[in-house]
């Protein structure tokens, strides 16, 4: 029971990975606050039961993190954060939009950003941990993964800023480099793969609540590629 007596909010907690780390978090005994841009479902997951659902919230919108996050701490303070809110385009820059490019800044850095930001007083005043989820993208980019790779990439030098700026104030930021994530949408995009060589939501699910437990104490700034065998 590694997070036992630990609050966690998971952004993006409605998704598949969301709820895996919810799920994964729970039973390393933390209490979790799930929140998304998505409406709260009418029957939620069994992955969810038990948390603290948060809809219909667009953290990239002027003052809705910090609107969010005073409300959190009014409800009894916050130990982690997860930053799991993202998504991801295919498309060549001869081919593609510039629009894409803003979107997907939007969409995976930008929330991440809002987020930690808003989340912080709650955080300092309790130590803890924040883990953002870039991509093995942020690294070396491939043909029609521009966008999606410099956004995945500002999330890299997020976490290492960030660490620095808290190495001494009680608060790790790490972030996990996944390949390709096993989930419905990907196996729809590419029904051909090899699943099975890909990375789990359960997985990398493990490794974020390991960089939020106590064993990872001395663990700040770090990158860390979560790569199945891809």
């Amino acid at each position: 029971m590694e997070l036992q007596g630990k609050t966690v909010a998971v952004t993006g907690g409605f998704g598949s990975l969301g709820r895996a780390v919810i799920a994964a978090a729970r039973a390393a005994g933390a209490q979790t606050i799930a929140i998304d841009r998505a409406a709260v479902p009418a029957e939620p997951s069994p992955a969810l039961a038990g948390s603290r659902l948060y809809g219909g919230v667009d953290l990239a919108a002027p003052g809705a993190a910090e609107a969010l996050f005073a409300e959190i701490g009014r409800g009894g303070g916050l130990d982690a954060l997860v930053n799991v809110a993202g998504g991801f385009r295919w498309e060549t820059l001869e081919a593609g939009n510039l629009e894409t490019w803003d979107f997907l800044y939007g969409l995976n850095l930008r929330t991440a950003v809002a987020a930690s930001r808003a989340a912080l007083p709650l955080l300092l005043a309790r130590g803890g941990g924040i883990v953002n989820v870039a991509a093995g993208a942020a690294l070396k980019a491939g043909a029609g993964l521009g966008a999606y790779a410099a956004s995945k990439a500002g999330v890299a030098r997020l976490t290492e800023a960030l660490a620095e700026e808290l190495k001494d104030r009680g608060v790790t930021v790490n972030a996990v480099l996944p390949s390709i994530i096993d989930t419905p949408p990907n196996r729809h995009d590419m029904p051909d793969a090899d699943f099975g060589r890909w990375v789990r939501p359960e997985q990398l699910a493990d490794v974020i609540v390991f960089l939020l437990s106590a064993r990872a104490a001395a663990i700040t700034g770090a990158l860390i590629p979560v790569s199945g065998r891809v």
